[in-house]
C-alpha cells in the first residue's frame, strides 16, 4: 500500500496526526476531530497493514500521571512512504495537521 492509492482520507488524516507527534488515540481524536468509533478501528487496520506500530507505555509512567496506560503509535517505513504518497492525493493534508518540522520552518 506504499503507493497510497487505497488510503482513505480518514486513514491519511490519522497517519498525518501520528506523524505530527500525536502518538496516542485520544490525542489523535483531539487533533483530527474524529470520534473514537472511527479512530480506533482505523488505527487497528493501519497497524494490521503495517503502516503504524504500537507500544504500551510503562505502567510506572501511567501511575505517575494517575491515569491508565496509553498505547503509543508511530509510523513504520511503509507508513511514512504511504503518507508521503497521500500528500499528492490530498494536498491540503499537511496544512490541516502540520508536522513539527513544518511549524518550525
Amino acid at each position: 500500500m506504499a503507493d497510497g492509492t487505497k488510503l482513505s482520507h480518514t486513514a491519511a488524516i490519522i497517519l498525518q496526526a501520528i506523524s505530527a507527534g500525536h502518538g496516542y488515540g485520544f490525542s489523535v481524536m483531539e487533533m483530527t476531530g474524529l470520534p473514537s468509533g472511527t479512530v480506533y478501528p482505523a488505527m487497528r487496520r493501519l497497524e494490521r497493514d503495517e503502516l503504524i506500530r504500537s507500544e504500551w507505555e510503562p505502567q510506572s509512567i501511567a501511575d505517575a500521571g494517575q491515569r491508565p496506560p496509553r498505547k503509543y503509535y508511530e509510523l513504520t517505513r511503509a507508513g511514512k512512504a504511504t503518507l508521503e504518497a497521500s500528500h499528492k492525493r490530498y494536498p491540503l493534508l499537511a496544512r490541516l495537521i502540520p508536522s513539527p518540522e513544518v511549524e518550525s520552518a
